[in-house]
């Protein structure tokens, strides 16, 4: 290599390098926004409930279905076959709370965050130049980058806490919530499907917090805002530009 090449290496290979960086954040990115929409917004469970009539000498099972969006108070209970166990109309007894403000705010989050990625991407990988050459885009993706991590952590938070409500909602504790099982019908609860996979879109949901967190540095390095001055001055001496990024 030769010795001007080692003493002028060029002013921006420590952007290149910043780049690359980014675009492998975007990528972790994208899989992890997957995970977070996925996991919750596919999900369907139900909850099971033993009913015992001991005039009738009857029993049945009965069972409520719910997901996303976890709108429980739709939720009703059903026989199969559909009949009125022990003489009582189940489908008039919902499960307990609506929760689907926090979960269709974390998944549409989720999903509007995998789009921005895939376009933020396509900027990085077929636009470097105009990207690298204009001020105003990565001030935009440094300020993008932060309110997203903020709203991870937003969404996130909300969303747990009502996966910890919905676990209630759906568990032991909706027997005494059910008239009829205080009075001459005997109840005993069954099961719940598991809620693995939510309590994995939390995790997921944390996770992209820490991720555009961390990718906030790298994005702020590509800004005026670090060292805005040291550039111009080590150009106007003739000196070998600071190197910035990884």
């Amino acid at each position: 290599m030769p010795i001007v090449e080692l003493m002028n290496p060029s002013p921006w290979q420590p952007r290149r390098q910043n780049s690359s960086a980014i675009r492998n954040w975007v990528g972790l990115f994208k899989i992890a926004s997957i995970f977070a929409f996925a996991t919750c917004g596919g999900f369907k469970g139900k909850t099971e409930i033993q009913v015992t009539c001991p005039k009738l000498n009857e029993n049945k099972t009965i069972t409520a279905a719910f997901g996303y969006p976890f709108r429980l108070n739709e939720a009703s209970f059903q026989a199969h076959p559909d009949v009125n166990v022990c003489n009582v109309n189940w489908k008039s007894y919902v499960l307990i709370g609506d929760y689907s403000s926090s979960a269709q705010f974390y998944v549409t989050f989720a999903v509007f965050v995998f789009l921005y990625c895939i376009a933020a991407l396509l900027l990085y990988v077929g636009y470097t130049s105009l990207y690298r050459d204009n001020r105003k885009l990565p001030m935009i993706d440094f300020v993008v980058t932060l309110v997203a991590a903020f709203l991870w952590l937003v969404s996130t938070s909300a969303w747990a806490k009502a996966l910890t409500d919905i676990k209630i909602a759906t568990g032991h504790g909706i027997i005494k919530e059910l008239q009829p099982c205080n009075q001459e019908v005997m109840c005993y609860f069954g099961s719940v499907t598991s809620m693995g996979s939510l309590n994995v879109s939390v995790i997921f949901g944390f996770l992209n917090m820490i991720l555009w967190g961390g990718n906030a540095w790298f994005v702020y390095k590509e800004t005026s805002l670090h060292s805005p001055s040291n550039t111009s001055t080590s150009h106007s001496q003739g000196g070998i530009p600071p190197p910035s990024g990884i």
